[in-house]
This record gives C-alpha cells, sequence and structure tokens, in this order.
C-alpha cells in the first residue's frame, strides 16, 4: 500500500466542563488515512467530532486540556511531518480501566511547542475553509489585503505587487464577480456566497497540498450551495489537491468524495469507498450510516406522499461515554444475538472488504 498524505491514529481530543466536573471525550480514538489527490468526505450529526478532529490536526483548539493522545502525520515532497510532536512529553493521564479519569498538562509548553512545528505547516501545507467566512476574516481589513498578505508569508512570493497580481488570480479563479472590485471590499460587504468564495481563494492562495473544508455550504441558499460545489469539484480536478470535506449534507459529500468516513460520537464507525457506503442496496453498511441515507427525501418518497425517516433518540453524551457501541441505544438493528455484546463492549473497526471497514458486532 502506497504512503498515504495524511495519516491519523487513535486521536483523542478532549475538553472539561467545569459546570459537570467532567470530560468531554470529543474526539475519542480517530484514525483515518487520506491518499494524495483524493477527497474524503467525513459525514455524521451535529456534535459527532467532525471539525474538532481536524481542528485538532490544525493545532486551533484552544480550549484546554485539547489533544492528549495520538499522532498525525502529513507525508509531503519535503518528507515527514509529525503535526504532534512529543506530546506525550507535555500530557500525564490518569486512568481508571480505559477511561481517563485526571490529566495533566503542559498547556503553555505543549502550545509553544505546537506553534513552532504549524507555523511552517499553516497555509504553506494545509489550508482550511471555515464554516463562517465572515468571522474567519479580519472585519478591519479589505479581502484584498488579506489574501495579499498570506501570499507574502507563505509562498516564496515577496514583492508586494506581484503578491496582489496573485490575489487577483486567485478571486478570479473562484469565480467571483468584479475581482477587482471586491478584491477592495470589506468582508461585511460581501454576501455569503462572495465570502465563501473569497474564502476559497485565501485558502488556496498559498497553494496547499492539503486542503480542509468545513461545511462550506453552511448558511448559503440552495442554488449558492450548488455553485460552491460546482467550484470545489473544479479546482479539486483543476489543481489536484487533497481535499478533507466535513458536511452533514449527504448529498454534498457524495458529489464531491472519492472516500467517506461516518462519525459517531467521537467515533469513525464506518469508513471505505463513496459508492461502498453510499450503496443502498448494500446489506453489510453500518446501522448509523443506513440511517443516515435513509433520512434524505428521495423523488420516490415525495412523489408517493411519504413520511421522511427519522432516527429516534438523542445523540449520546460524551462525557458519560458508553461502554460498549456508541450507536447502541438507537440502533434499530441489534437482536439477541449480538444485543449484550453490543452493550458492553465497543466493537473494533473492521474490514468488511479490503478497504470497506465497519465498527458493528453484526458485520464481525
Amino acid at each position: 500500500m502506497s504512503t498515504p498524505h495524511l495519516k491519523i491514529d487513535n486521536l483523542h481530543t478532549y475538553f472539561y466542563s467545569k459546570q459537570r466536573q467532567a470530560f468531554i471525550h470529543s474526539v475519542n480514538g480517530v484514525s483515518l488515512n487520506v491518499m494524495k489527490g483524493e477527497t474524503l468526505g467525513i459525514v455524521g450529526e451535529s456534535g459527532s467530532g467532525k471539525s474538532v478532529t481536524m481542528l485538532s490536526l490544525m493545532g486551533l483548539i484552544n480550549a484546554t486540556p485539547g489533544v492528549l493522545k495520538g499522532s498525525v502525520k502529513l507525508y509531503t515532497e519535503n518528507g515527514e511531518l509529525d503535526l504532534l510532536p512529543d506530546l506525550h512529553n507535555y500530557v500525564d493521564l490518569r486512568k481508571d480501566g480505559n477511561k481517563i479519569t485526571a490529566v495533566k498538562k503542559d498547556i503553555r509548553g505543549w502550545n509553544k511547542r505546537h506553534q513552532k512545528v504549524m507555523k511552517n505547516i499553516w497555509s504553506k501545507e494545509i489550508s482550511m475553509i471555515f464554516q463562517n467566512p465572515k468571522a474567519a476574516f479580519n472585519p478591519f481589513e479589505t479581502i484584498g489585503k488579506q489574501i495579499t498578505e498570506s501570499i507574502l508569508l507563505h509562498t516564496d512570493i515577496k514583492n508586494p505587487k506581484e503578491a496582489k497580481e496573485k490575489a487577483l488570480y486567485w478571486l478570479e479563479k473562484v469565480k467571483i464577480d468584479s475581482p477587482t472590485l471586491r478584491y477592495e471590499n470589506y468582508p461585511y460587504g460581501l454576501s455569503g456566497g462572495m465570502s465563501q468564495r473569497a474564502m476559497v481563494a485565501m485558502a488556496l492562495a498559498s497553494e496547499p497540498s492539503l486542503l480542509i473544508a468545513d461545511e462550506p455550504t453552511t448558511g448559503l441558499d440552495a442554488t449558492i450551495q450548488s455553485k460552491i460545489v460546482d467550484l470545489l469539484e473544479e479546482l479539486k480536478e483543476s489543481l489536484g489537491v487533497t481535499l478533507i470535506l466535513i458536511s452533514h449534507d449527504i448529498s454534498v459529500i457524495s458529489r464531491l468524495s472519492d472516500k467517506i468516513a461516518v462519525m459517531y460520537a467521537g467515533n469513525v464507525l464506518e469508513h471505505g469507498p463513496a459508492d461502498s457506503i453510499l450503496d443502498k442496496t448494500s446489506t453489510q453498511r453500518h446501522p448509523y450510516t443506513r440511517a443516515l441515507l435513509n433520512s434524505i427525501p428521495s423523488k420516490e418518497n415525495v412523489q408517493e406522499g411519504g413520511y421522511l425517516m427519522s432516527i429516534e433518540g438523542e445523540v449520546p453524551d460524551t462525557i458519560m461515554v458508553p461502554a460498549g457501541c456508541r450507536f447502541y441505544e438507537r440502533c434499530q438493528a441489534k437482536d439477541e444475538s449480538v444485543r449484550i455484546k453490543c452493550a458492553e463492549e465497543n466493537p473494533p473497526l473492521t474490514p468488511i472488504t479490503e478497504d470497506h471497514f465497519s465498527r458493528c458486532w453484526k458485520n464481525k
């Protein structure tokens, strides 16, 4: 097997709730590989850990204690880059069985170490498109100035005039209306769709090898959503960039993804090729994946006036992580043959086929 572009291994990111005096297990043992040039779509309900996983590898987690365990490696033309270097030297964990009961972390020392490493990786190797582009931009600087500064900081271009020309090139590349005019606009002067295009331009301006798009169509109307997806699809093909796409919208995921990871309660429940994950005729898909796909409105459902399928119950509290399968309480597929095992033991992520993995006792 060839070397992946990005390798995430057993990542744990926790936050501490002062109100409840307990740890929130936001990311709880996530492992994923992304190959060079492919698009990995990550789907799941709110609170499943999708965004926190990406923010963890980007070094953008501000709440404490943050990343506690795991390894994230980026493989580039310059060799292997460790995105969580020497993490074990800054963290001391106390456990009761598999449960972390206490954490001692040198937050200041870790942040200093991590930022020293990431300053050469941010934008140069990895860029991120955020959910709310207007909040991500500096409201007191023009769009053009911010993109130009990114180019000057993270590329070999050091001439301001040349950097401005490059910024205009990228604004034109993302098909923003009147690039020269928009270059001089402040963020508040752009519509939602324009803001998202400007964010894509800034993310790509430093020509990273890996692009993370976190809910890039959130808050946009259907027409603009479709245009943003078209734009990402076109840029992916023309630039050959590796893309990680986070979305609640499975239709967006299905249009762009080569592979899909389904997350729930801080775990990856299933991942594999997009056509295999999205195959509604398959009997081996994880019950949660099946439930997500069945909840999508279909042409037949609308014509027949049928009800939309829903997933009964609530996403589990990630403070009180269940001992067994994370999806146990809401699962409609469990039966007497696996009920006890599902309740008591979290299934490992095991292969259904060579490149399709599922975390379900019924698929064993």
